[in-house]
């Protein structure tokens, strides 16, 4: 991770709560990956249950719970966590809202939808975001492993996650954003038509 001051400057974490439709989130929050705390501390206010910030690097949970501590916000819970080897440690329905953002290049991430898939609540939502594939951007992981769209929406059904909608953020311009929805036990087939995200120019959330 680059230092929070740079890292922040590749995203306006409230535009992208703004266009993903974040105003006022009944329940709890999870959030797998908080990194230096940048989307924590945008959607705690917005939150009235608790947010769950998980990441695996200490030197990230001492960032968010500092930041979350400055900001005299009492909704926020930073843990240390390999949610990926052991899971998110909440209990099955227990969210409202997952986060699933710039971490779906992992290895298993059918895994950790999965992980997601059981810790929402009927109708609960994930949100994704990852930098986009089409664009020179300054950071994120290699283009080969970037997934588009389509795959994450096909990932999504197979850990029994509807695609709900798609967005893109013409204030973070590197990134999309996608809505996934728990809708019961069983996989849900999604027909959405996925393949020209991300290839046409930027429209106005």
């Amino acid at each position: 991770m680059p230092p929070a001051q740079v890292w922040e400057s590749f995203f306006n974490a409230a535009g992208v709560f703004d266009a993903l439709g974040c105003q006022a989130l009944r329940g709890d929050v999870v959030e797998f990956g908080c990194g230096h705390g940048t989307f924590t501390v945008a959607l705690a206010p917005r939150v009235s249950g608790t947010v769950y910030a998980l990441d695996i690097d200490p030197e990230m949970v001492r960032a968010t719970a500092d930041r979350a501590s400055e900001a005299k916000f009492n909704n926020i819970v930073v843990e240390p966590r390999d949610f990926v080897a052991s899971g998110s440690g909440r209990a099955d329905g227990s969210a409202d809202y997952v986060l699933l953002f710039n971490i779906l290049h992992i290895e298993d991430p059918v895994g950790l939808l999965r992980e997601a898939h059981r810790i929402l609540r009927d109708g609960g939502i994930a949100a994704v975001i990852h930098w986009r594939h089409d664009v020179e951007t300054p950071r994120g992981p290699p283009l080969a492993i970037r997934p588009r769209p389509e795959q994450c929406s096909a990932w999504a059904e197979q850990a029994g996650l509807r695609f709900r909608s798609i967005h893109d953020f013409t204030k973070s311009p590197w990134h999309w954003g996608m809505l996934l929805e728990r809708v019961g036990p069983e996989p849900a087939v999604s027909s959405a038509p996925l393949s020209s995200v991300g290839t046409s120019p930027m429209k106005s959330e």
